[in-house]
């Protein structure tokens, strides 16, 4: 079959295993699109028969009442992706209620059919192993044993990756989280960073209003000398506090 799409990737050092001759491949996104853009680019393209402004209000109409219907506990399938609730904690016995302290709801999502079918045109362009090495791999928030997904503020966030340790002078050391909507940017306290190594990070995640946030790090870290100039890394994923 013809490709009509290529995602370009880099290699990272596989934080997650011993092994130092295995890599893992992360995706170089361009950006994130918004309802807006996706609904702009399929006017632009010609697969839309309405306006811009008109498929993004229906599209915001369509989100709107999913997860109002998902909240009273149906499951959803548009054929390019499935939702479902799910409760999450141990019930210790028959006649237990939920409880908010113990036991939490949440909403999951899964690739459907028909988006499976779209990665039949794509092909991967590896570009090699990437110039800093340096990756976010994933993150637990220790409260609620929840990985890439929540965030709870003052207790304990574990970060795992490849050179992550916070090392420099440089005032822009640091890990921060930053807001999606209005990009606030909020840094982690020197002495809330109980762990600093190179593959994690342990710190306690400040004071944050509910809403998304992406975990940024910047560093001077190399194994050998420091740089002369700190960089950055961004976690691919978006974590909410409720």
């Amino acid at each position: 079959m013809a490709t009509l799409h290529t995602i370009k990737a880099h290699l990272y050092n596989n934080a997650l295993t011993e092994d130092p001759n295995d890599y893992i491949a992360r995706v170089s996104s361009e950006r994130s699109l918004t309802i807006k853009d996706i609904c702009e680019s399929a006017v632009a393209r010609g697969g839309a028969d309405v306006s811009a402004s008109a498929m993004e209000h229906a599209t915001s109409l369509f989100l709107k009442e999913m997860g109002y219907r998902l909240c009273d506990g149906f499951g959803v399938n548009t054929g390019y992706f499935t939702a479902t609730s799910h409760i999450k904690g141990v019930f210790n016995s028959p006649n237990e209620q939920f409880d908010p302290a113990k036991h939490r709801m949440l909403f999951e999502m899964q690739q459907g059919a028909e988006l499976r079918k779209e990665l039949e045109w794509v092909s991967v362009d590896v570009l090699g192993v990437a110039e800093s090495g340096m990756y976010i791999a994933q993150v637990v928030d220790v409260k609620t044993g929840s990985v890439n997904d929540l965030l709870t503020p003052n207790y304990n966030l574990k970060i795992s990756g490849h050179k992550l340790k916070i090392a420099g002078d440089n005032n822009a050391n640091g890990i921060y989280f930053v807001a999606e909507v209005g990009g606030e940017r909020t840094k982690v306290d020197a002495m809330d960073i109980a762990i600093n190594n190179p593959g994690e990070l342990i710190v306690i995640t400040p004071v944050l209003a509910a809403g998304m946030y992406k975990v940024e790090i910047t560093t001077q870290y190399t194994p050998s000398n420091l740089l002369k100039e700190p960089r950055t890394t961004v976690f691919d994923k978006i974590l909410t506090v409720q």
